[in-house]
């Protein structure tokens, strides 16, 4: 993520991780206006789009966070709409787990021993 603080992250840290991703709907001559608000706004990056729509990540600690990336990119100049369109918790302390390994599966279509 390109902006290391997020929003919320000023408060006490949460337990939990959050991760999201918005559709944001923007008028094609607002996109210089929308990435530079989004530079604005820790947590909060601009990862593919077109001329009016772009897709927008956000990372946090608390759920509020969310709420304030939609309302903040609601209220930059050229923006439509900002709907949210995936939201993953994961507890904090599951992210510094390691992750079990499995051994390959057999070859589909291989010869049984």
């Amino acid at each position: 993520m390109r902006n290391a603080q997020t929003i919320a992250d000023t408060a006490a840290p949460g337990d939990e991780w959050h991760v999201a991703s918005f559709i944001v709907q923007h008028r094609a001559d607002a996109s210089g206006e929308l990435d530079a608000g989004i530079a604005r706004l820790p947590g909060l990056e601009r990862f593919d789009g077109d001329a009016t729509r772009s897709i927008v990540l956000c990372e946090s600690s608390h759920s509020r966070a969310l709420m304030d990336g939609i309302e903040a990119l609601r209220a930059i100049s050229g923006v439509i709409n900002v709907s949210l369109v995936y939201h993953h918790v994961e507890p904090r302390a599951d992210l510094d787990a390691r992750i079990q390994e499995y051994p390959s599966p057999a070859p589909v279509g291989g010869t049984e021993p």
